[in-house]
């Protein structure tokens, strides 16, 4: 009975950033516990190819190309998901990401693309499924942070600031929305992914990595996508605020990136 609590049978869910990764990875995952999915990425043969497994796995599958700095795509994207597919109850906010860089090398305009790239879409697809998901009841919305919002690691100054904001908007969000819509994070650990490869294909620098992590290993999209379909199911029914961590045990950062200090 209770892993049923686990299952999305009839449930819609978008997840951005899912032509590749920990966004595949989640869409598969949440498309294996039942749910219709929509991929949403710029990449159309990414996403049409995750959209195809999804219909291998016998669920419903689009894909929607979808620049998430882009307001109007964000629309779009829910205005198509609600007109093929009928209704949304999860949204996975999972496209992000900025390449780390020293803080006196980092300009004003790449600041606040991150920003932008990482909360304003979150918040502005926020707004947007809401409605639908009162509408239908119930919701469950999953943000994908990063252990960098909450642990301090030079030359990540913009990745960090708009990993935290958008964990604490997830808190901010979730009293407003409750208890009809449910609002969680994940803050992700090394995982392994094209954001680590040049990490994880230095020999050195992974021993590092993994040596520095408790359990010893690289994270795997899959571990990610695990932790999203509980937070997006009735499982999880009485969380809401919360910034879930899966990074392995990691309280330091498991490696840094080498800089001149001034």
């Amino acid at each position: 009975m209770l892993l049923e609590k686990f299952r999305l049978d009839g449930r819609v869910a978008i997840v951005t950033g899912a032509g590749k990764g920990i966004g595949a990875a989640c869409a598969r995952a949440l498309a294996e516990a039942g749910a219709d999915i929509v991929c949403a990425a710029r990449t159309v043969a990414d996403i049409e190819g995750v959209a195809s497994d999804v219909r291998a796995l016998g669920r419903r599958a689009i894909a929607v190309p979808t620049d998430v700095t882009v307001t109007d795509q964000l629309s779009d994207l829910v205005d198509r998901t609600i007109a093929e597919m009928g209704h949304v109850d999860i949204l996975v906010n999972n496209a992000g990401g900025w390449l780390p860089r020293p803080l006196m090398e980092t300009s004003e305009r790449s600041f606040e693309a991150a920003l932008r790239f990482n909360v304003t879409s979150a918040f502005l697809l926020t707004k947007l499924v809401v409605p639908h998901m009162v509408a239908a009841g119930e919701g469950s919305i999953v943000n994908i942070s990063s252990r960098s919002a909450s642990m301090v690691q030079p030359c990540f100054t913009a990745y960090a600031t708009a990993k935290a904001a958008l964990s604490m908007m997830t808190r901010a969000m979730a009293p407003e929305l409750a208890p009809k819509v449910r609002v969680n994070a994940i803050e992700v650990g090394g995982v392994a992914t094209d954001a680590l490869a040049h990490v994880l294909t230095d020999a050195t620098v992974r021993a590092q990595l993994e040596g520095n992590t408790p359990m010893r290993r690289v994270g795997r999209p899959e571990d990610i996508a695990a932790a999203v379909v509980y937070l997006a199911s009735p499982a999880s029914s009485y969380v809401t605020g919360k910034i879930l961590e899966v990074d392995g045990g990691v309280e330091a950062p498991a490696f840094t990136i080498p800089f001149e200090p001034l």
